[in-house]
């Protein structure tokens, strides 16, 4: 059981309790925090994305290193800093974002660094939208996905839309060259827009060959949309302190848990197991609104098991 993220690894400057205007330096990044999220559930990952070679790039390196994550570009580089992204939290824990990527490490990602990957040792390559936001890593994640689609990988993708770095039809765009190789969809309910509303997502799994859409929506829990059927997930209610890496506590949870169950390819999803895998992933993401900052807040295995009982 393996899972490959790809894009962008950051660092979240999260707000410091009790400091009115200063920040604490937290890993972070959708991909990356869905890959430390996978590891620490006991599943085999890897990342594949770029870090500047500066203090902050150095000190995600490690993260990864001490997470048991491979890192498939080690090279850091000295093109552009690492990117970084500025929290702000509501009195509801919920997180908003303001980036610093003018451009990042992270969009240095070329398609060279991907031809030299060897896909057939993973299961499922997993991408979100913030990769498809800027060239060259547009194109290498592109490519990448490609690349997993011919050696039997499922790919998983995660429309993740920041309005602090493009557009919503820009990002429309790039995310409708994407889903044609898509298995594994996640989307939150602000997001649905991008598959024309919750009236058609079946449509939009037939126009593309979608086999399962994932509906994250926060406190009211997820629903599985799978062979034309939806399975609602209740909620797991906790008291939120920072909601950051929350939807990607449950995709890597959801992720982890079908690997575990011998999901590897399309033909091995169900009914059962997606709804396993859905109720693993909700129990992942509150317990990860429970604490401050994306990576230092993902559970564990043990964590999520022992709120399973």
């Amino acid at each position: 059981m393996s899972l490959l993220c790809i894009g962008e690894m950051l660092i979240d400057f999260t707000p410091l309790a009790g400091f009115p205007n200063s920040y604490t330096a937290n890993p972070g990044g959708a991909p990356a925090n869905v890959a430390v999220c996978a590891a620490r559930n006991g599943v085999r990952t890897g990342f594949l994305g770029k870090l500047g070679n500066d203090d902050f790039g150095k000190m995600l390196a490690g993260v990864l290193r001490t997470e048991g994550v491979e890192m498939l570009v080690p090279k850091l580089t000295d093109e552009a800093t690492t990117t970084m992204a500025f929290v702000t939290l509501d009195e509801t824990g919920d997180r908003s974002f303001t980036f610093a990527r003018k451009p990042g490490a992270d969009l240095l990602l070329n398609e060279a660094d991907v031809e030299g990957i060897d896909f057939s040792g993973w299961k499922i390559l997993h991408a979100g939208s913030v990769s498809q936001s800027g060239l060259p890593e547009r194109d290498a994640v592109l490519l990448a996905i490609r690349k997993a689609r011919e050696n039997g990988l499922m790919v998983s993708f995660d429309i993740n839309y920041r309005d602090k770095i493009w557009g919503i039809e820009e990002c429309r765009t790039e995310v409708d060259k994407v889903l044609p190789y898509v298995d594994l969809l996640k989307l939150s309910e602000e997001e649905l827009c991008f598959v024309g509303g919750s009236e058609s997502i079946y449509e939009t799994m037939q126009k593309y060959g979608i086999a399962v859409i994932v509906l994250t929506k926060g406190k009211d829990g997820a629903s599985v949309f799978f062979q034309g059927e939806q399975t609602d997930i209740p909620p797991v209610i906790a008291k939120a302190v920072d909601t950051t890496g929350a939807g990607d506590a449950f995709w890597g949870g959801f992720l982890s848990c079908l690997l575990q169950n011998g999901v590897a390819n399309t033909e091995d999803l169900t009914t059962e197991n997606l709804k396993a895998a859905a109720a693993y992933g909700t129990v992942a993401g509150s317990l990860c609104v429970q604490k401050n900052g994306g990576i230092p807040s993902l559970p564990t295995r043990e964590e999520v098991e022992k709120k399973l009982l």
